[in-house]
């Protein structure tokens, strides 16, 4: 099982940017995706998370109506992330078997697997 999370980069106060997860060596419908990140100094957070085999995706209010997750094809799941702040500046991972709570919040399941991560750097 390998998770690859690439797109990050430096962008403006109010841009877009749109991150991808390539997955390897397991089959991606069967699973749930979530992409997390983790600031400077802080603890990580979870971001959203999707339930491939029925599309149904989840977001913490801090992002919802500025954030989508896709599955982009057989083997990738895609973050965009549009109207972007400073606050959302962190590094950026996905990894298998997330969990949203009764409480809104995105959890990483007892089993999940991490990909490495990508730096987001929002900066005027």
């Amino acid at each position: 099982v390998q998770l690859q999370a690439s797109g990050g980069g430096l962008v403006q106060p109010g841009g877009s940017l749109r991150l991808s997860c390539a997955t390897s060596g397991f089959t991606l419908d069967y699973y749930h995706i979530g992409w997390f990140r983790q600031a400077p100094g802080k603890g990580r957070e979870g971001v959203s998370c999707i339930t491939i085999r029925d599309g149904s995706t989840y977001y913490v209010d801090s992002v919802k109506g500025r954030f989508t997750i896709s599955r982009a094809n057989a083997n990738t799941v895609n973050l965009q992330m549009n109207s972007l702040k400073p606050e959302d500046t962190a590094v950026y991972y996905c990894a298998t078997d997330c969990v949203y709570t009764p409480t809104g919040t995105v959890e990483a399941g007892t089993l999940a697997r991490w990909g490495q991560g990508t730096l987001v750097t929002v900066s005027s």
